[in-house]
């Protein structure tokens, strides 16, 4: 077993935070599996790792693959994350500006 330890407050943006879990997919499938999920959450010493992965998979996977696989589960393990793993998980406000469309200017 192996620790990656998160952000030192426990505040990320979406993207640190699929970052960071992405770290987890050990077979680098694109998908969270509920073993490697629990493997996430033994990095933030959580107690009832086990548990809370079981847990959250009930939540999130709504699919019922087994997997973590797409943004709607993401969100919904982010906001689970935030209730139950006392992480804070935020928008990046350079996110929003990134992917504005230019605004035109009227001349005249």
């Amino acid at each position: 077993m192996f620790c990656i330890p998160v952000l030192p407050r426990r505040e990320m943006t979406v993207e640190e935070f699929k970052t960071w879990l992405n770290r987890f997919d050990m077979d680098m499938d694109g998908k969270i599996s509920r073993d490697e999920l629990k493997q996430a959450l033994h990095s933030l010493n959580s107690w009832f790792g086990w548990w809370k992965a079981r847990r959250v998979m009930k939540e999130a996977d709504e699919n019922g693959d087994g997997h973590i696989d797409n943004d709607k589960e993401v969100e919904k393990l982010i906001a689970y994350a935030e209730r139950h793993l006392s992480i804070k998980i935020y928008e990046s406000p350079w996110a929003e500006r990134r992917f504005q469309a230019p605004v035109e200017l009227n001349e005249g």
